[in-house]
């Protein structure tokens, strides 16, 4: 790998507080290659790194309250349920609404990588609420023109979530037990873990700096599982 082309990148995540982007932020912070890692949060982090530079922001004026800044990669870990938003109007407003913004961000600051977490059974055509949302805005963002454009669809996440009651932790250690029975096309329902999407974003984004791949790729299980462990410096 050409280092000296990757070795001052810069990244600019939303979402570092939650269950994925809380991996991907340390990976981030973690990797060679970055040399800067702008974070775009609600409440000051917790955690300081000479890489880091947080950012609190109000997301409903994002564009006007970002200020004036330049990256490479952008990984959007925003995300949330209707339950946890309570109300469509919510949830479209943070799965939809906050995810544009950010994507519009990225093409003013120059990125030429816009990393997406969606969800398996995204599509604007759904009669589901949920991935109906997902759907549109994979859409909405590819429209946008990104040089390159990932997203990743996902099934269930593991990880540890701050609302997990036990019985919800307990269905999640046996769904990660059965996923190894899944076979063909159903894999792609296996449980991800939350570090292990983090890391195929991370290795998505620095393989695609190294070969300047164009276009849009939507990643499930089986080609996450692959990334996970591939970024390319990695020994």
């Amino acid at each position: 790998m050409n280092t000296d082309k990757t070795s001052q990148r810069i990244a600019l995540i939303a979402g570092a507080t939650g269950l994925v982007g809380g991996h991907c932020l340390r990976a981030l912070l973690e990797d060679e290659l970055y040399g800067k890692v702008i974070a775009l949060t609600r409440q000051p982090l917790l955690i300081k790194h000479p890489k880091l530079d947080n950012r609190v922001v109000d997301f409903n004026v994002l564009l006007a309250a970002s200020g004036e800044l330049q990256c490479d990669d952008v990984f959007c870990c925003l995300g949330t349920t209707i339950k946890q938003a309570g109300s469509r109007e919510n949830f479209r407003k943070v799965d939809f609404n906050y995810c544009m913004d950010l994507a519009k961000l990225g093409i003013k600051s120059g990125a030429g990588h816009f990393l997406l977490i969606s969800a398996i059974g995204a599509s604007a055509k759904s009669p589901v609420f949920y991935s109906r949302v997902k759907g549109e805005l994979e859409q909405a963002i590819e429209a946008l023109g990104f040089a390159r454009y990932s997203v990743f669809q996902p099934s269930f996440l593991a990880g540890e979530r701050k609302e997990t009651r036990r019985a919800e932790a307990i269905g999640i250690a046996w769904a990660l037990k059965l996923s190894s029975l899944l076979v063909g096309p159903i894999a792609d329902y296996s449980v991800i873990k939350a570090e292990a999407l983090a890391a195929a974003m991370v290795a998505t984004a620095l393989m695609d700096a190294e070969s300047e791949v164009p276009g849009t790729r939507r990643l499930k299980y089986r080609k996450i599982m692959q990334l996970k462990g591939a970024l390319p410096h990695s020994s």
